[in-house]
């Protein structure tokens, strides 16, 4: 009996380290694919279904963004100038990559020929209407973190999960529009309810840190939690009634425009 429990255990063990592997190595993979931070050649990448992981790799994005603007704030760095160089920073951690996706599925949702999106969008050239789209997002991310006094931190780190808490949906929710690119395998996984709720409460959980330390912020916090949720929900539903289903492109933009949006909204209930 005693053997039998000590194979047990052993085989336990083994299970867990097994599983525990298998998620880190999809971490991995995560922030290999979302950011371009440095990965130790040791780690084993894990692709599929890193979106899962998306919502955190932004936290931890914005995490690196929200110590830039403080150590700016110490050195006294004026607000604006500060604002830019923290967003300039969370563009380069990503690569650009979904900023660079805003840009060509404004170029693709520009062409009257439905049939025709797909194609522009494809198009590594940047048209006109994807330079317009850079310009609108980077100007309402700065201006409206430059109107933000208070818990500067705390709103990078909202954004920047919420708007890849709306990626996560649009890939699970709505159908991919081509046999291949740069987004295709998110659809080999599929994604259990666990998945959204593992987001959506480590997101919530920035809303309960905001009434824990300025209980007086309450309708911030309440604007943190109920407008991520309907800005993410809305970004991608309007991406996919335009053009039907989504792309990698419309992933990109899907975080972009939640988080410059919900930024604009955040300055708004400061301001009520």
């Amino acid at each position: 009996m005693g053997d039998d429990n000590l194979q047990k255990d052993f085989e336990l063990r083994q299970r867990l380290a097994k599983m525990i592997k298998e998620k880190m190595s999809n971490l991995a993979g995560a922030i290999s694919f979302y950011t371009c931070l440095p990965i130790p050649t040791a780690w084993t990448l894990e692709f599929r279904g890193i979106a899962r992981w998306a919502p955190t790799v932004g936290l931890a994005i914005a995490s690196i963004s929200g110590l830039l603007d403080l150590g700016l704030q110490i050195l006294g760095m004026p607000v604006m100038t500060r604002s830019a160089l923290v967003i300039l920073a969370s563009l380069c951690l990503t690569g650009g990559l979904h900023l660079d996706g805003a840009m060509d599925a404004a170029d693709g949702l520009a062409v009257l020929e439905p049939d025709r999106r797909l194609e522009v969008m494809a198009d590594s050239a940047t048209g006109a209407f994807g330079a317009m789209a850079a310009i609108a997002i980077l100007l309402l991310k700065t201006t409206a973190l430059t109107e933000l006094e208070e818990y500067r931190w705390l709103a990078l780190m909202a954004v920047a999960g919420w708007g890849r808490w709306g990626q996560l949906v649009a890939i699970a929710r709505y159908p991919y529009l081509k046999p291949t690119g740069k987004g295709a395998f998110h659809k080999e996984t599929t994604y259990s309810l666990w998945d959204f709720l593992g987001g959506a409460l480590l997101l919530l959980s920035l809303s309960a840190v905001q009434i824990l330390l300025a209980p007086q912020r309450w309708s911030i916090a309440a604007g943190m939690a109920f407008g991520g949720v309907a800005i993410a929900f809305l970004a991608g539903a309007w991406f996919n009634r335009r053009l039907g289903g989504h792309t990698g492109d419309t992933y990109g933009a899907t975080v972009e425009w939640t988080e410059a949006l919900l930024l604009c909204f955040l300055v708004m209930l400061e301001n009520w």
